[in-house]
């Protein structure tokens, strides 16, 4: 895939600003487009979309094929007659800058279910077409059913996992499914309704980005969280014992992030058993995503060429060792499904020959990431005289701290690194790295919204390793001016990115 010289932001709907408590996709996720059109900008990173779980991580969903109900727009739902606008009074205040999980899931969840129940009692026919349309769906039908289930059940059973479900239902016995789809049937199809509330708020506002000459860039994973309907759903194609529980986790070696490396423990793909089914489940998965977006970061690339398995008892990602991946074959398998891939490979960590062969033969642009440019001398492969054209260059991402904060914590040996590099004292860090990932050759050029907006390390998304208190930074509308769109739109002019 070569990508055109352009720009973008990288923003989660979570962070969009709005009165509910949580970012979502309607009516100020619009105006999110309007700004980018105004600004120059071409393209909107977001990070995983599914429904997420244990962490709020976006990286751990119970689905990566399923939309996050979190996401959903009450507005849009008044609009579209799906909920009565008194079903707001009482709806609680939150704090405008953060996202308070922990309140926000169930107010969210009770005003889906409200909507619910308006439209069993009273949505016209349309509607209803609409709906049973959704529900069968050809490019739906690999995994709604699946889902819808999983979570059905989860709910029945308090949230427990999967795992720690009674044995029958556990290994999918199918006496005991067709029970829970006959006892379960209004929990299964109030999780068709918000998923059809996801589906359908989404690809309006995917259309309004199209209208405005805006692409989508997705995130997949390449792991899926053990506790999902795709590891329950299919267990062959992941290496677990007879009791469903992982024999191995994934993780990634100690690096630049972690002296300890990172331990996600999701469970590992049995990669020979996918390759005996043609890579049908993988194949469904890209299928999906593209219904959805326009481009997709295959997060930790790295792993397709060999990826680290840690032992499931251990307590870090130290001990743990080198496997092979599948390769090109893949990769050839879902191009031969499904034409050419539009994906940028995430190809940050530990990159050996292999992978860049595995990469470049894709045709896959790689990352270039600013933040890990100084320090290490002029040879760095990060810094802009070093970047390839055939890339994608950030200022940092979601992982990373803000750019302010890791200036403020770099040694004066960096900084000094810096001003000679841009010929310059450095007056705003964030906006330096901005002009210098603009000027780049990379065709692409991606910045986290929290450095157009210069913000402190109290805006950072994640923190790798941290297992609370990531995923919660919000910006405010105010923060949209049109000072700030022209001045994107400048850097994009000077740099031929408009």
């Amino acid at each position: 895939m070569k990508l055109p010289r352009t720009g973008g932001l990288l923003l989660h709907p979570t962070s969009l600003p709005g009165p509910y408590g949580i970012g979502d996709v309607g009516p100020l996720a619009h105006y999110f487009v309007d700004f980018l059109a105004a600004a120059g900008q071409r393209l909107w990173q977001v990070l995983p979309l599914g429904p997420t779980s244990y962490g709020d991580s976006p990286y751990q969903c119970l689905s990566a094929f399923a939309g996050n109900p979190l996401l959903v727009s009450p507005d849009r739902l008044i609009e579209d007659d799906l909920l009565p606008r008194e079903a707001l009074v009482g709806y609680p205040r939150f704090p405008a800058d953060r996202v308070d999980y922990e309140q926000v899931i169930p107010a969210k969840e009770r005003l889906l279910r409200k909507a619910f129940a308006h439209f069993e009692a009273n949505a016209p026919g349309p509607q209803r077409d609409r709906f049973e349309r959704f529900r069968r769906a050809l490019v739906h039908q690999s995994w709604l059913p699946d889902y819808v289930l999983f979570a059905a059940l989860k709910a029945h059973h308090g949230g427990k996992c999967w795992a720690d479900w009674a044995r029958e239902l556990r290994d999918r016995k199918p006496a005991a499914i067709a029970e829970a789809r006959s006892a379960l049937a209004p929990e299964i199809r109030f999780q068709e309704f918000a998923q059809f509330c996801f589906h359908r708020q989404w690809a309006d506002l995917r259309a309004h980005a199209a209208q405005n000459d805006i692409r989508l860039v997705g995130d997949a994973p390449i792991f899926v969280a053990y506790d999902s309907a795709d590891v329950w759903a299919h267990r062959d194609l992941f290496k677990l014992d007879p009791e469903g529980r992982p024999l191995a986790v994934a993780g990634v070696p100690p690096d630049y992030f972690s002296e300890t490396g990172q331990l996600w423990g999701n469970p590992l793909y049995d990669w020979k058993r996918h390759e005996e089914t043609g890579y049908a489940w993988w194949t469904e998965r890209v299928r999906v995503l593209l219904s959805s977006v326009d481009l997709v970061r295959l997060d930790h690339f790295r792993g397709f060429e060999s990826y680290w398995a840690v032992p499931a008892a251990e307590e870090t990602a130290i001990n743990g060792t080198w496997e092979p991946g599948p390769g090109r074959a893949l990769f050839a398998a879902l191009e031969d499904a499904l034409g050419s891939l539009p994906i940028i490979a995430e190809d940050l960590g530990v990159i050996t020959p292999p992978v860049e062969e595995l990469r470049d033969g894709c045709g896959f642009p790689g990352m270039k990431v600013l933040q890990f440019a100084f320090g290490t001398g002029a040879k760095n492969a990060f810094l802009p005289h070093n970047h390839v054209r055939d890339s994608v260059v950030y200022s940092g991402t979601h992982d990373n701290d803000t750019t302010v904060g890791w200036y403020g914590g770099l040694p004066q040996a960096d900084r000094d690194q810096i001003a000679a590099y841009l010929g310059r004292p450095v007056e705003d860090p964030a906006w330096a790295l901005i002009h210098l990932a603009m000027g780049s050759v990379a065709n692409a050029a991606i910045v986290p919204m929290q450095d157009v907006l210069s913000a402190s390390s109290t805006a950072r998304m994640n923190l790798p390793g941290a297992a609370s208190g990531n995923w919660a930074w919000r910006f405010q509308n105010e923060c949209l001016t049109e000072q700030l769109a022209a001045r994107l739109a400048g850097l994009a002019k000077t740099f031929g990115r408009a």
